[in-house]
């Protein structure tokens, strides 16, 4: 199972210097994929929880690529309809190209009202636009060599009816955000009937959990994956490992923007997993030789 963190391209402590040393970091640590979030317009309702500045994510993949090497990008998640189709699939496609096939796009319908009238989108048709613009996205890429992307998956986040269906019909993978265990083994249970309805093999899993370190445990129903001890965090991602995830994605912000003007916090957070995760890739590799040697 790979390991993604989601960074912060916003808030008041975010910076090009602070956005190269989040990446930096974050590949040097281990981790596989780097993703970053969408908004165009910082309206009151997008301000009150992601203030500016907030840096466009094709931009900022396009300039991360340029000082990392090997960790994979993508949106976690690009709103669709804000943008016209065949701009998402030219700028996506280029940027597959230009990083060395790295690239995930992570996509939703979106939330913020004023951010959609301020764009001119009609909120309420925002649905019905997600699932039309993919559709042309992917278009263009089969069927036009100017587009040419290689291989861009989509992940279709969102935890309604119509996104399971969305992520049955239209994506490879599907990308719930911020859950508790009991929640997202219910939801799968969803997302198999809807495939079986829609005569399909459900997406795979790809969740984007919290990553919120306690120096005690965090117990009740109420407590979210990646909360609390890092002993839990690695039980967290084993019962996700179980459960099918093939990748899972770090969130490290805790949703107060002052946390942006401190990003050591989260890298220490992140250097924890790290430090866990190889330790216990080493015990395993030494158990399996172990196993061998009896054999």
């Amino acid at each position: 199972m790979e390991i993604g963190v989601n960074v912060p391209n916003f808030g008041p402590g975010t910076d090009p210097d602070t956005l190269r040393r989040w990446a930096r970091t974050v590949e040097g640590l281990g981790f596989d994929l780097l993703m970053v979030s969408d908004h165009v317009v910082v309206t009151p309702d997008v301000a009150e929880q992601y203030p500016a500045p907030f840096y466009e994510p094709f931009t900022t993949l396009s300039w991360l690529a340029g000082v990392t090497d090997r960790i994979r990008l993508g949106t976690t998640v690009l709103i669709v309809p804000y943008r016209h189709p065949l701009l998402v699939a030219r700028m996506a496609a280029n940027l597959n190209r230009l990083s060395g096939g790295r690239l995930v796009l992570g996509v939703a319908a979106g939330w913020a009202r004023q951010e959609f009238e301020a764009l001119g989108v009609p909120f309420e048709r925002r649905g019905r636009l997600t699932d039309d613009h993919l559709r042309a996205i992917r278009a263009a890429w089969e069927e036009d060599d100017d587009y040419r992307a290689g291989d861009i998956p989509f992940w279709v986040g969102g935890h309604s009816d119509a996104a399971l269906r969305r992520a049955v019909r239209l994506g490879d993978a599907w990308h719930p955000l911020r859950f508790t265990l009991p929640w997202l083994t219910g939801a799968l249970d969803r997302l198999k009937a809807v495939a079986a309805e829609e005569g399909r093999t459900a997406p795979a899993l790809v969740p984007r959990m919290i990553l919120r370190l306690t120096e005690t445990p965090v117990a009740g129903p109420d407590r979210l994956a990646g909360e609390g001890t890092i002993d839990q965090v690695t039980e967290d991602l084993e019962r996700l490992r179980l459960l099918g995830a093939e990748t899972v994605v770090l969130d490290p912000f805790g949703g107060d923007p002052a946390e942006t003007l401190h990003p050591e916090t989260a890298w220490r957070a992140l250097a924890a997993v790290a430090d866990r995760r190889r330790t216990l890739t080493a015990g395993n590799t030494i158990a399996r030789e172990r196993s061998d040697h009896d054999r």
